[in-house]
């Protein structure tokens, strides 16, 4: 009697069965052909992404270059890591990571946890139409621009604003808060400002999390007697912690991106030491003054912080057994 092996045609004794390249491609061009139209609306986003994200990394030389736009990238001399050096050697610099960090660990303390709580609370609603009136109501600041809602906030806000006038005329003050000039209230308003517009866009997620959570756990906690806080802390919050993970480790990869429009449209000469951050200074050092290589550089260096953060945020979440982004 023959081996096994052999009754698979075109294998040879003691030899597994597999398939030829050849084969293999022809399998890979039918499965595309037949997604081809889900590949065509996957098009634009793959065009964004090369031309917006991919393309432009061919200016990363720039950062290990003295750049001159009159002699181009490719003729520039190179600097080596000299503009790496003046980024930990600059005192401004160490000043604007220390402005971006406290701004982004403020976002991710108070703002982070918004849309969690608002998505928990949209859950409870038990009523589908105003379920989905007031998901339409906070969605809405979301398609706002940042020009919009900075507009918004001066109306409101600035010293013969809106609420200087109501706390005169109902509070008796005596004197004109300087809510845009004051220093100390410019990171409360940032923070508040990305609540308001952000929170109800990023419930989408979390409520599609809860929506695979099996009422019948809901059933028999109520039959355990389980009050809603309870139900709530002991099976809504397990139930979306991996998405709740994935999310945070995201966000720890922009931990040195606060939001270029928001910051620069606030910025002035009052709060300007506590709210230059790595973009805008990007912005001031790159476009205002000129000196491309080194700006170029502190993105560079913003990136790489960004992707350690991820890797080592992703591998912790693996060792305590939670899902990881990959």
């Amino acid at each position: 009697m023959k081996p096994m092996e052999t009754l698979v045609q075109g294998t040879e004794p003691g030899k597994k069965p597999t398939a030829t390249k050849a084969s293999r491609g022809k399998r890979i061009r039918a499965r595309m052909w037949k997604d081809r139209y889900l590949y065509l609306l996957l098009l634009p986003g793959l065009l964004y992404f090369i031309v917006y994200r991919y393309v432009p990394m061919l200016g990363i030389t720039i950062a290990f270059k003295d750049y001159s736009p009159f002699m181009g990238i490719v003729d520039s001399p190179w600097t080596g890591l000299d503009n790496f050096r003046r980024i930990f050697e600059s005192s401004e610099v160490v000043q604007v990571i220390w402005n971006t960090l406290i701004i982004s660990f403020l976002q991710i303390i108070f703002a982070f946890p918004a849309p969690i709580i608002l998505a928990i609370m949209l859950n409870e609603v038990a009523n589908p139409l105003l379920k989905r009136v007031m998901q339409s109501v906070v969605y809405m600041p979301h398609f706002l621009s940042w020009v919009v809602v900075v507009g918004i906030v001066t109306i409101f806000f600035r010293n013969e604003g809106l609420v200087n006038d109501l706390l005169r005329e109902a509070f008796g003050a005596q004197q004109t808060i300087g809510f845009l000039t004051e220093p100390q209230y410019f990171r409360p308003f940032l923070i508040l400002e990305v609540i308001w517009k952000e929170a109800g866009w990023g419930t989408i997620i979390f409520l599609a999390a809860l929506s695979g959570v099996n009422p019948a756990l809901y059933e028999a906690a109520v039959m355990d007697g389980a009050s809603r806080f309870r139900q709530i802390w002991h099976i809504t919050l397990p139930a979306i912690r991996s998405t709740i993970i994935i999310m945070l480790i995201i966000r720890l990869g922009d931990v040195l991106e606060v939001g270029f429009e928001q910051v620069f449209l606030q910025l002035n000469a009052f709060n300007m030491h506590i709210g230059n951050t790595l973009d805008t200074y990007v912005y001031f050092k790159g476009i205002q003054q000129s000196d491309y290589s080194f700006s170029t550089a502190v993105g560079v260096f913003k990136g790489l912080v960004g992707l350690i953060l991820v890797m080592g945020a992703n591998k912790l979440s693996k060792r305590f057994g939670e899902q990881g982004v990959y």
